[in-house]
């Protein structure tokens, strides 16, 4: 989606990212090499995996597993793809 803005922004004749800032959601390999370099928010997905097998493996079992909610934090990996703050004066986000 966010390489789709990015194409969708050069084809109005914004740049990236000196009109318009572009932050992506779940990073993956070839997002750090595309033009600009896109910021991204990364999801723990190897640990939500491991959480969901293990607690579908434990109840499998006949183990009793304690509900609730279980939390990952994501992690920002900043790239090109975003202005600096002080550039954003006035920006509206969509």
């Amino acid at each position: 989606m966010s390489l789709g803005v990015v194409r969708a922004a050069r084809s109005c004749g914004l740049r990236v990212p000196q009109d318009l800032s572009v932050i992506g959601y779940d990073d993956s390999a070839l997002i750090a090499f595309t033009d600009p370099p896109l910021t991204t928010i990364c999801q723990a997905v190897a640990a939500m995996c491991q959480a969901a097998v293990t607690t579908l493996v434990t109840e499998m079992g006949g183990a009793s597993v304690p509900r609730g909610d279980l939390l990952f934090v994501p992690e920002l990996i900043v790239r090109g793809s975003p202005a600096a703050a002080s550039a954003l004066r006035g920006a509206v986000a969509v």
